[in-house]
């Protein structure tokens, strides 16, 4: 190789690339970085950040139409979908921005194009034919979409998120199918926008990655807002017709049948790997579901090659792609990085109520023969829930009844993903229930209800 070469060349700008460019340049490795788009990826342009841009203005508009229990009289309100379109841009511009001035700042080298493997020490950008040498080989490619077999996303009727956050019009009917984070997330947006949503799951509740009493409360209170669910229902995609500017659909639930319609059909069925077409096939690296498979130093059994984010699956989250695009980097710097303990990684879904979780559900952790204490705190008894118009959520506290160790929290309510950090550090420091119930948090707050869900497990919450 010339002397020229950097230490590391990334494929890839997203969550993974980027903060793992940065945090290697910080190590003083001389980084490239190799990106088609822009820096930041799905999670910047089209993931993370717009959607929660739409979230906090369709959850304002909602506040608004409900606040008459406050004593707020309104006149009417409009949503200006231009401008809300502007405002998602102007987020995204900012942080776009942002992260080049990141990269600028820390010297790291992005190469902007396709780049396509040659070997494991050369990739070799499309078009302006540059060649980046390297001692070692990130790749951070992220996901894409999937479709829903029978289905063809024309991006304008029949969608998915990356067209989502694009619509230069707001659908006043949309059937969403899936109801993980993506689907769910969606059908709030659109329904506080004035949109009528059906929501269509498969399996039995929403959210089918958390725990079960989540799904099922986070269903009723939906429900209760006016969106349509469907749970245990199967789209059945040979029976979509287009008339009228609208579409019909059949769902099949049990042994029974019903036809559907809406403006659009938003399809959130999950994501996969992007593994084709950047030459990954001229290295023997092994693919497992779809995904690079790798060891828990993100290395893929090929010498100097490793990935990160969602090209090898776990948790396709944003801030997971992070650790692992820095842990990557401390392990080529040989700072001997532990590998991380996806148990601890905190899982967030913006809807409203919001619905945050870490570690294991009651049924994970009794699949897996552990005995278990349940600490449950209802947000009915939270003062600050109660002032907030928010009680039907709830904190939900799983431990281990012999060793005492924190096995999952799950939470549903105002400010939860801001919430279950606490639980996240109190599960790196290996923390009990008892230990966060000893704990002091301020009155009247949100953060009271974790405290007394950690005094549940042992019976002794004080205001249930």
């Amino acid at each position: 190789m010339p002397d020229e070469a950097f230490d590391v060349a990334v494929i890839g700008g997203g969550s993974a690339g980027y903060v793992g460019a940065i945090r290697g340049a910080q190590l003083g490795l001389k980084v490239a970085v190799i990106e088609k788009e822009k820096v930041g990826g799905t999670c910047l342009h089209r993931g993370c950040i717009p959607t929660k841009s739409f979230l906090h203005s369709s959850e304002l508009a909602h506040q608004i139409h409900s606040a008459g229990a406050l004593g707020l009289k309104t006149d009417g309100l409009q949503i200006d979908w231009p401008a809300v379109l502007k405002r998602k841009e102007a987020v995204v511009n900012q942080l776009w921005r942002g992260v080049e001035f990141l990269l600028k700042k820390n010297k790291v080298t992005v190469f902007k194009g396709e780049g396509t493997i040659e070997s494991e020490h050369k990739v070799v950008v499309k078009g302006s034919g540059e060649a980046i040498n390297a001692r070692n080989l990130v790749v951070a490619t992220g996901s894409r979409p999937k479709s829903l077999a029978g289905l063809t996303m024309d991006g304008d009727r029949v969608i998915n998120s990356d067209h989502a956050v694009n619509l230069e019009q707001m659908p006043k009917s949309i059937v969403i199918v899936g109801a993980g984070a993506v689907g769910t997330e969606f059908a709030c947006v659109y329904n506080g926008y004035g949109a009528d949503v059906t929501l269509v799951e498969f399996l039995p509740t929403l959210l089918p990655l958390e725990d079960a009493e989540v799904g099922q409360q986070l269903a009723k209170v939906l429900t209760k807002r006016g969106i349509k669910v469907l749970t245990g229902a199967q789209l059945q995609p040979d029976t979509l017709k287009r008339a009228n500017g609208k579409m019909t659909v059949a769902v099949k639930s049990g042994e029974q049948t019903q036809t559907i319609e809406g403006e659009r059909l938003l399809v959130a069925v999950g994501r996969e790997g992007i593994t084709d077409g950047f030459g990954l096939e001229k290295l023997d690296i092994q693919l497992e579901k779809g995904y690079i498979k790798t060891d828990e130093h993100y290395r893929t059994g090929h010498p100097n090659v490793y990935a990160a984010g969602d090209v090898i699956g776990n948790f396709l989250l944003a801030h997971v792609a992070y650790y692992e695009g820095e842990h990557i980097m401390e392990q080529i710097a040989g700072k001997n990085p532990k590998p991380l303990d996806y148990n601890r990684v905190p899982r967030a879904t913006y809807s409203y109520p919001q619905v945050a979780s870490l570690g294991l559900s009651e049924k994970q952790a009794r699949d897996q023969g552990l005995k278990v204490k349940v600490g449950k705190f209802p947000l009915a008894g939270n003062a600050k829930s109660v002032i907030l118009g928010e009680t039907e959520g709830f904190v939900k506290i799983i431990s281990d009844e012999e060793s005492g160790d924190l096995l999952g929290v799950f939470i549903l309510g105002p400010n939860a993903t801001e919430l279950i950090a606490e639980t996240a550090l109190a599960k790196l420091l290996e923390s009990t229930p008892w230990e966060i119930g000893a704990s002091i948090a301020p009155h009247p707050t949100v953060s009271e209800s974790v405290k007394e869900a950690a005094l549940a497990v042992d019976g002794v919450a004080i205001h249930i």
